[in-house]
């Protein structure tokens, strides 16, 4: 057990791993632990580990490296997908200790040793940031021939409308502004308690006050036209995290996905049709086993077609334990390379074209972050304005320069221009 200890936490991975590291943050407070944010100030160091790409794992382990040769005596603890895939491998690594799964991480104060203290940490963690994700469902039932995911997490299982509602209004209560929900598949919450996610997302925002909510990546399969009809309420962000994996249907069926490119652009079209002005951003897998030159230019010509306004690009990676690692026609690591590279050249070109269509509109921007400019003569203090940055509802980052303190607030921005990142912004 551990008494009293600061507790430094790293998180790789995707937006589930953030959410859990926020909730275990948020459990260590309450038992009395501090969460740091500088590594020298920590006695005992928790990496939230990822598995699910050859990337992450080498994130994870370097992390691990770099966290246990920091100072002598500093205790180095894995937990999650890659604790559980391959512990023997990450005990290998000289002052790690393996503590758990992703399960664990909900039992991580009792794990830790809770103390008769109450810390800040739950408080000052929260009103570090101006958007929370909140966990709402866990584990997968699909069989992606690629994914370990559903191995490191198991079957699908939700977590109680009130439960969630519950945290949402403290958080609200703590100022967030914007909750994320985020799952393994976020489109299947509730099967298994006789709900949906529209009966979540309306719950929501019929019983909060919450200004923004947003959904993270949704299974095509599980985007229901029903589930449409909620973005008749304009505090619903209007952004789609749609994952394709391929545009072409050879390859969606070796990956075992559940549709054709055919349909996937007909559910684009639809829910652009309902949702006015939505931002749709996916997911895009290149050098899957088999994907043949031929392949890949139909999948690279689809996304080009499509118009997503954001395009996230994977490098196929064997996963011990998948099928398709033992599949035949493996893509040399070169190929991959190249592939990703053309795929993330369509991918920026197909978000500036997004964003050069908003150029005159005038958007609702949450306010993130600064960067202070111009010190005032004489005084070495940077008073005159600072250059801000924040989201649309649509998922595209603005910037703007203001001498108003406007963290965490929702400011109307004039978009005047785009840039390599987002787009620039004058504040009305």
């Amino acid at each position: 057990m551990y008494r009293d200890v600061n507790v430094y936490i790293e998180s790789i991975g995707c937006k589930l791993n953030q959410s859990e590291a926020e909730g275990m943050a948020r459990s260590l407070g309450r038992a009395g632990h501090q969460v740091v944010y500088d590594v020298a100030q920590a006695d005992l160091c928790l990496v939230n580990s990822c598995a699910v790409t050859h990337v992450a794992a080498r994130k994870t382990r370097q992390a691990l490296r770099r966290l246990a040769g920091a100072r002598d005596g500093l205790r180095v603890l894995v937990v999650g997908c890659y604790a559980e895939l391959w512990p023997a491998e990450l005990a290998q690594i000289a002052g790690v200790e393996v503590l758990a799964g992703p399960a664990a991480k909900e039992q991580i104060a009792a794990l830790l040793g809770e103390t008769s203290q109450v810390s800040k940490t739950c408080e000052v963690w929260t009103s570090r940031r101006t958007r929370a994700f909140v966990k709402v469902q866990d584990g997968c039932n699909n069989q992606c021939t690629y994914c370990v995911v559903r191995l490191a997490r198991g079957r699908e299982r939700s977590r109680p409308l009130p439960d969630i509602l519950d945290e949402v209004r403290a958080l609200r209560a703590a100022g967030v502004q914007e909750i994320v929900l985020t799952g393994v598949h976020v489109g299947a919450y509730g099967r298994d308690l006789g709900l949906d996610l529209a009966d979540l997302a309306g719950a929501i925002l019929g019983q909060t006050d919450l200004p923004r909510l947003r959904l993270s990546s949704i299974e095509p399969w599980h985007l229901e036209e029903r589930f449409l009809d909620l973005w008749r309420e304009p505090r619903l962000c209007r952004h789609l995290h749609l994952p394709l994996q391929s545009g072409c249907d050879a390859t969606l069926r070796r990956m075992g996905r559940r549709y054709t490119a055919g349909e996937f652009a007909a559910l684009a079209t639809l829910a652009r049709r309902r949702i006015p002005g939505v931002a749709i951003t996916t997911d895009v897998m290149v050098g899957f086993p088999g994907e043949s030159d031929a392949e890949f230019a139909e999948s690279l010509r689809f996304v080009d077609e499509i118009g997503f306004s954001k395009l996230h690009v994977f490098r196929y990676s064997a996963r011990p334990g998948t099928p398709a690692a033992r599949f035949p026609d493996q893509v040399p690591p070169a190929a991959r390379a190249a592939r990703s590279d053309a795929m993330l050249a369509a991918g920026e070109a197909s978000g500036r074209r997004f964003r050069a269509a908003l150029i005159g509109q005038t958007l609702p921007v949450l306010w993130e972050t600064a960067e202070l400019c111009e010190p005032c003569e004489g005084s070495g203090t940077f008073a005159r304005f600072a250059k801000w940055e924040g989201l649309t509802d649509t998922y595209v980052r603005v910037r703007a320069r203001s001498e108003r303190d406007l963290h965490n607030q929702i400011v109307p921005a004039e978009l005047t221009d785009v840039d390599d990142e987002g787009m620039v912004g004058r504040l009305l």
